[in-house]
């Protein structure tokens, strides 16, 4: 059960990463149209992706350096 919760941490971390990235404009689409409109959505959303994106990703270090000391420890 251990690993299953680490492993749902990790993905929750990439998760907020790749909100942040999205946020900043780092993340390209392949097709100009679909390109438009992740630009249009990022400029009209993207203060508070990049908020929510950074407390995810610190909230989920977090939990995964407390669950690794957990995990060393017992």
């Amino acid at each position: 059960m251990e690993i299953a919760s680490l492993v749902i941490e990790f993905l929750l971390f990439g998760l907020g990463l790749y909100l942040y990235l999205y946020s900043r404009g780092a993340i390209k689409a392949k097709n100009p149209e679909t390109q438009k409109k992740m630009e249009e959505f990022r400029v009209s959303n993207g203060t508070w992706m990049r908020y929510l994106g950074l407390a995810l990703v610190a909230i989920m270090l977090i939990n995964i350096i407390l669950h690794f000391r957990e995990m060393a420890a017992g």
